[in-house]
């Protein structure tokens, strides 16, 4: 072997990879990089201990063999920097880029719960061709009541997040339909409006809203939010604008996932306050306080850190380079 010419071909693919090693982070592409050029330089280095081991070589492609082996392992799983990256700026971007369909959705449920549980007062006859008055007795003076407090709080909490989680997640996966998500939307609603009819006119208003509010007030936000997301998703494929639509409902819902992903810890938070929080002990001002805080806690997360990175550029949506091929547009 010509030791001199041997080394003159391969440098430029050892200089690269040199390269590759010594940085911080790494693109999908780059990782692959890594991995093939890995692959060719243990081929030279076993090349070059058979034929020509001159010591120096030897011990410089081990080093970079040894450098690029931590680094394909470290880029080949989740970072702690990723998930934080994901909660400081992809999850709160998306929310925030989407907030004006979510906002839009949370206001016209409000007024339609309203509107809907005022209509269940003005009309008492419906209620009776829905329960029988000893359902509605049994509702309004036990079963409402207990359903917060029948089951341990550890349990009751996991099967209410996970409930949520799955209306949530309906929301998303409906939203490229568009109408089943107002469907699912409005039997959410329509159950609230009729149970919190008939415990104000049964003179139980105040169980309703102590129990309701703590933990409802950031989980319906939690589903108002996967419901705007999913319909901006719908959305994408009705107007896309500039885009194609094919690119248009491939971005909204890389997005939606990043949402979906991120209401997954959020509505955990909601479970664990309705699991812990509504059945406890606690004055009802101090237990509805909480729920407020967690509200409140939710929306300055979206308009504080969301609308620093969006103006970071951030959309939501994968890095450019994970996000697959995407179809050309003509100008």
């Amino acid at each position: 072997m010509d030791l001199d010419a041997y080394v003159a071909a391969k440098s430029p693919q050892w200089r690269r990879l040199e390269e590759l090693v010594v940085r911080r982070r790494l693109t999908g592409a780059e990782a692959d990089e890594v991995l093939e050029l890995y692959q060719r330089t243990a081929t030279h280095l076993s090349a070059v201990r058979s034929a020509a081991p001159e010591p120096e070589l030897v011990g410089y492609l081990s080093w970079l063999l040894t450098r690029a082996r931590g680094k394909a392992a470290r880029s080949g799983r989740p970072s702690m920097r990723a998930g934080a990256t994901f909660f400081t700026d992809t999850f709160p971007a998306a929310l925030y880029r989407t907030r004006r369909w979510w906002l839009t959705v949370l206001v016209a449920n409000v007024l339609v719960g309203v509107f809907l549980g005022w209509w269940f007062l003005q009309n008492p006859q419906v209620e009776q061709s829905l329960l029988s008055p000893g359902e509605i007795d049994q509702l309004v003076n036990h079963d409402f009541a207990t359903y917060y407090s029948e089951h341990a709080a550890s349990s009751f909490a996991f099967r209410v997040w996970t409930n949520n989680a799955l209306v949530a997640a309906q929301c998303i996966a409906f939203g490229i339909l568009g109408f089943p998500v107002i469907w699912v939307l409005f039997n959410n609603i329509l159950n609230v409006a009729i149970i919190g009819a008939l415990m104000i006119r049964n003179d139980r208003a105040d169980v309703f809203f102590g129990l309701i509010s703590p933990h409802g007030i950031p989980e319906l936000t939690c589903v108002f939010i996967a419901a705007g997301v999913g319909l901006r998703v719908f959305w994408g494929w009705v107007e896309p604008g500039a885009r194609s639509r094919a690119r248009a409902v491939a971005e909204e819902g890389r997005a939606a996932m990043s949402v979906a992903l991120g209401l997954v810890f959020v509505l955990l938070v909601c479970g664990l306050i309705e699991g812990f929080v509504t059945p406890s002990p606690l004055p009802t001002a101090a237990r509805v306080g909480i729920g407020l805080l967690a509200e409140a806690a939710l929306l300055v997360y979206v308009f504080t850190l969301g609308k620093w990175a969006v103006r970071r550029g951030e959309t939501g949506d994968v890095e450019r380079d994970q996000a697959g091929y995407v179809a050309p547009t003509s100008a």
